[in-house]
């Protein structure tokens, strides 16, 4: 059974396809003159992308690995902050929080230093390196992508992701152990950011 295909004529340029594709070329054409500078990033060339592991120069850290489109957050490389930022409370412990992401690390640390005196996010947050302030507290996927990579090997690391109003979810590196603690427990804060391709 042969395709239905459709045409496109614009400024003398005709395009031919099939309707899905056409389809999906118009709502690409469309996104880049729509969504803000950010979202509309170039990819990275493959001979640029560093090992797993390795420092990415100009990133802010090293590379943790590639992470899918989920939702509505498009396919990007995580970005492991090369350094511990210390031990820090998750913090309002007793309080509930909007922070229940798996696996996006960005929306739950918006959503702690939105309504404050949530300690370890707010360091993560503040954290700089090659000119990049777009890091967060990882939530619990984007720790167990790092814990997959070998990225950390000691340590227990608070993730943005709430359990309960009393607990939040973090990970024990030696084991790659996920459980959660209460919120007033101080663990460490490894940051990470997102590069998207």
């Amino acid at each position: 059974m042969k395709a239905n295909t459709i045409s496109i004529e614009a400024d003398g340029l005709k395009i031919k396809g099939t309707s899905d594709r056409m389809v999906q070329l118009l709502i690409a054409g469309l996104l880049t003159h729509t969504l803000p500078p950010a979202a509309n990033v170039q990819p990275a060339a493959p001979d640029t992308i560093p090992a797993l592991g390795e420092y990415w120069p100009g990133q802010g850290g090293v590379n943790a690995g590639y992470v899918a489109a989920c939702g509505d957050v498009p396919a990007h490389y995580l970005i492991l902050g090369d350094k511990d930022l210390g031990e820090f409370e998750w913090g309002r412990y007793k309080e509930e929080s909007t922070a229940t992401s798996r696996w996006d690390g960005k929306a739950n640390t918006d959503a702690l230093i939105a309504v404050g005196g949530h300690p370890a996010a707010e360091a993560a947050r503040a954290y700089t390196a090659d000119g990049h302030a777009d890091f967060d507290l990882p939530a619990a996927a984007q720790l167990y992508q790092a814990w997959v990579h070998g990225l950390i090997t000691k340590g227990a690391y608070w993730s943005s992701t709430q359990r309960s109003a009393y607990y939040a979810f973090y990970m024990v590196f030696v084991d790659g152990f996920q459980g959660n603690d209460d919120k007033h427990d101080e663990l460490r804060v490894r940051p990470v950011r997102r590069y998207f391709i």
